[in-house]
Parts: structure tokens; C-alpha cells; sequence
């Protein structure tokens, strides 16, 4: 085939992620939950005032609920939410964009990889397919804006070594993954590191690039920079509180004073014991777990705003290609062919330290990793295959299996997944303050109200701050608000 064919199919496979994306954005799922909320209406706060629910001036971090929210998506939203207004669309629709981004990084790599270009198409195309990207792409999730800039970061160092200022964007992109998502403050620092490594043994190497060596430096130091905001919310915000969850931070606490700002940063409590062989065993399983069979092929994410319920991670036809695609990458025994697997290995680092594992949200990069390796597993048998004919008829079967897969769990997307789930995605309280509009005592039983109060009743956002009142913080951090205007959140 040639170039310009690969150009109309890669097309034909953005053209169908779109729709797929795009069909009832705004009513499937069937309505915001927390997170969306705070993020649309902390979007829509800046979009008034550029002042954030609580009253701060552009934010760098959003304090929202207490656990501080990143601002790369929000900022997204911005834009959205001033010229459509404070909806589920405008929410969503950064989260679509970020996903095509995604989708097309990973047609540029693998396509990069295998030095050819329908490789990229089918990853591209397996990806779009994907259960495990499929709801997070299409709904108000930060995750997507964090592995876009990674996947742009790790394309961008890959692009051309000699011309080290696509070292200094690749290290802007990689400093937007950090303040998009919180999983990669762990992710791109080392994926950072990996590929410094690799321009200071380059730099030794090629001495036509020693004088742009200051590049490589400013970006470490931009880096090393960039990294001080988040210090500043680890030890003297509520970044601490939050990391109570991880497994491996034994016995320090961080306590608030009324209104829920941090008062004794962090204390050691000398008297609580720490079993590390346990802590570390706990770990190493809830790794393992991200690469179980229950999790990639049968049950997938217990949480179903991550999953329809009965569905894995993968489909069945992932796991022969993603054994041939490993078996590729160890024949090649390329550093290019391994970036893939190194992403995959990379992935459930966050999610195994903390208590909520497998978690497919905070291992979201897996989606990715996965479709690049499968499609570079059949681009190795394809290229087996010496008769041209017989390798088409081969990548045709696998694209139209991956297609039926696909429609059967899209069915059951439209027709089964607002029953399964309206609840875990807090439809409640739409009906209160959609339907409801007038003061009164709400429960809190489903977590934050008041927020949906705000976002449903686009409720001015001065006139909140001046009228809120709150409940001390709980052990998390988490800021309660008790009332504001007539509503009371019990």
C-alpha cells in the first residue's frame, strides 16, 4: 500500500474514535460525578474571575474538596466553559481531544519503531478499541491530559538527538504530565532520568553536539524547578493527608485546623509499628494484580466508573498478539522497541502503592503500552509472512476481529451501562438540583454535595465564597461545607 493509503486509514480511524467519543458525551454516563464537577466548576470560577472556588488567583493547585486537584485540565476546560457554558460537554470534550492526542502519539511511535507506517495505523486503531481507554476517554477524567504529555515527551526525545531544543520541549511536555495527573509525579520523573541518561551518553559520544550541551542542563534545572511547587504541597499543604493511602508511609499524620489548613505539618507517631516485610509484599501483589487474568480479561476495574461491569481490561485477542509482541521487541533488542514495554512495566507503579489495587485509572498508561505492543506483535508475523497477499488477509482478520469485539462491548456501553451505574456516577443528586431547585437539607451520603449544588445551579461564584460555611476537615483532609444559602449538607 502505499504512503497516501496509510494516510486515508489513519484518517478513517480518527473519524471513528470521534464518533465513537462524541455520541451522547453528555448524558453517557449519565451525569457528572464529583471530580467532573469540582473541575467544571472550579473552571467556571476561573472563567468569571480567574479565582477558584475558594478565592485563590490562578491557582497552580486547586484546593476543591481539600485534596488539591491539578491544574492542567481544569485550565483545559477553561475555555470550553466560557464559550458553551458550565455543562457535562464542556467538561468532557478536553478529555476527547487529550484521548486523539493519545491516539495519534501512538501511531507516530509505533510507526517510529517499526519504520513503517501501518503499524501505526492498527495500534492507533487498537487503541480506539480499547475497554480499558474507552470510558476515560470520553469523560472528564485528568488522566488523559497526563498521558498525553508523556507520550508527546517520550516522542519528542525520540525525534532527533542532535537537535537538543526538542530535548527542552520534550522536558516542557513531561513537566504538563506531572501537573496533570498525580500518578505521573511518580511515572515521569524516572522516564526523565531514562532518556537525561541517554543525551549524556550521546553527548560523549557525538562531539558535534558538545556546545548545545547548556540545553540538556536548562532543561534538568526547569525541571528540577518545577518540582519545588509539588515539595511545597507535599509538606505544607494537604499533599501529605492524601499520602496516608500509600502503603509505604508508616506513622506520619498531618493535622488541620478548622478552616482545613495543614497546623503541625507532619508528626511521627514513634509509638505505631511497621511491618516493611508486609508493606513490601503488599506492593509487589498489588503490581502483580494489574497483569492478572481476572483484571485483563474478566472483571477489569471493580470501580464502574472505570468499567462496565463484567468486562476486562482486554479482549481476549490481545493476549497471543502481546506475547508475539514481546517475543518482537526481545528479537530486536533495540532501545526503540523496548520504550513500549518500558511504559507498560512503568504503568502500575502509582496504583501498587496505594490500597485501591488493581486500579485501571492510575495504570492508564497501560492502554497505550498495550496497543503498541500488540500491533508490533502482528507487525513482526506479518512481516514473516513472505507472501504480501497472505500478511494483508492476515492484519485484515485481526483488524475486523478487534472491530466485533468492540461493537459487542460498545452495546453493551449504550444499552446496559446507564442502569448498571447511574448511581456510581451520582445521578442523585442531579435530579435534586436539577429538578429541585430551591433551598433546603441535602445528605452527603454519596460524598460532596454542595458541589453539585454549584455546578447544577451555575451559582455565582463570589456570592459562594462570601456565603459558605464549613465543617471541620475529616482525617483525610477533605473539606466538609456545612451550608450556603439556604442549603444544609448533613
Amino acid at each position: 500500500m502505499k504512503i497516501s493509503a496509510y494516510k486515508i486509514l489513519f484518517v478513517l480511524v480518527v473519524f471513528f474514535f470521534l464518533i465513537t467519543r462524541l455520541y451522547r458525551i453528555a448524558d453517557l454516563p449519565s451525569s457528572v460525578y464529583w471530580d467532573e464537577a469540582s473541575i467544571g466548576y472550579n473552571a467556571f470560577s476561573i472563567a468569571t474571575d480567574l479565582k477558584d472556588e475558594w478565592g485563590s488567583f490562578l491557582p497552580v493547585h486547586f484546593r476543591a474538596f481539600g485534596e488539591f486537584k491539578l491544574p492542567v485540565y481544569i485550565y483545559s476546560v477553561v475555555p470550553f466553559v466560557k464559550v458553551l457554558g458550565l455543562n457535562a460537554f464542556s467538561v468532557r470534550i478536553p478529555a476527547v481531544i487529550y484521548s486523539l492526542g493519545t491516539l495519534l502519539l501512538t501511531y507516530l511511535l509505533v510507526s517510529k519503531i517499526t519504520g513503517k507506517k501501518w503499524p501505526g495505523v492498527l495500534s492507533g486503531f487498537i487503541l480506539s478499541v480499547s475497554p480499558w481507554f474507552f470510558i476515560f476517554s470520553r469523560t472528564g477524567y485528568e488522566a488523559t491530559a497526563g498521558v498525553f504529555f508523556l507520550l508527546l515527551s517520550v516522542y519528542l526525545f525520540l525525534c532527533n538527538s542532535k537537535k537538543l531544543i526538542i530535548f527542552f520541549l520534550g522536558t516542557v511536555s513531561i513537566i504538563l504530565s506531572m501537573y496533570s495527573y498525580t500518578s505521573f509525579r511518580l511515572i515521569s520523573p524516572l522516564v526523565f532520568a531514562m532518556f537525561l541518561i541517554r543525551v549524556i551518553k550521546l553527548y560523549f559520544v557525538n562531539k558535534s553536539i558538545k556546545r548545545n550541551i547548556y540545553i540538556p542542563v536548562l532543561s534538568l534545572i526547569i525541571f528540577l524547578l518545577s518540582l519545588i511547587p509539588i515539595a511545597r504541597l507535599f509538606l505544607f499543604d494537604a499533599g501529605f493527608g492524601r499520602a496516608q493511602t500509600f502503603a509505604l508511609i508508616p506513622g506520619f499524620q498531618q493535622v488541620y485546623d478548622l478552616s482545613g489548613k495543614p497546623h503541625l505539618q507532619i508528626t511521627y507517631n514513634r509509638s505505631g509499628h511497621v511491618d516493611w516485610k508486609e508493606n513490601i509484599s503488599t506492593i509487589g501483589a498489588n503490581y502483580l494484580s494489574h497483569f492478572s487474568p481476572n483484571f485483563l480479561l474478566w472483571k477489569g476495574d471493580a470501580n464502574p466508573r472505570s468499567q462496565i461491569p463484567g468486562h476486562g481490561q482486554l479482549y481476549w485477542i490481545d493476549i497471543p498478539l502481546f506475547i508475539l509482541g514481546i517475543y518482537a521487541i526481545y528479537k530486536k533488542r533495540s532501545f526503540i522497541f523496548l520504550i513500549p514495554l518500558l511504559l507498560l512495566l512503568l504503568a502500575p507503579i502509582p496504583a501498587s502503592l496505594t490500597r485501591e489495587s488493581p486500579h485501571a485509572l492510575r495504570s492508564i498508561l497501560a492502554a497505550p503500552a498495550f496497543a503498541m505492543i500488540t500491533s508490533i506483535g502482528v507487525w513482526y508475523i506479518a512481516e514473516k509472512i513472505n507472501i504480501k497477499k497472505f500478511s494483508v488477509i492476515f492484519i485484515a482478520v485481526i483488524s475486523i476481529i478487534y472491530y466485533l469485539s468492540f461493537e459487542l462491548y460498545a452495546m453493551d456501553f449504550v444499552l446496559k451501562y446507564q442502569n448498571l451505574t447511574s448511581h456510581d456516577w451520582q445521578y442523585d443528586y442531579k435530579e435534586i438540583f436539577v429538578d429541585k431547585k430551591e433551598s433546603g437539607v441535602v445528605t452527603d451520603k454519596y460524598g460532596q454535595p454542595y458541589i453539585f449544588a454549584l455546578y447544577y445551579l451555575k451559582y455565582p461564584p463570589e456570592k459562594f465564597r462570601n456565603e459558605v460555611k464549613y465543617n471541620p476537615v475529616d482525617k483525610w483532609g477533605f473539606s466538609l461545607v456545612s451550608s450556603f444559602d439556604g442549603f444544609q449538607f448533613k
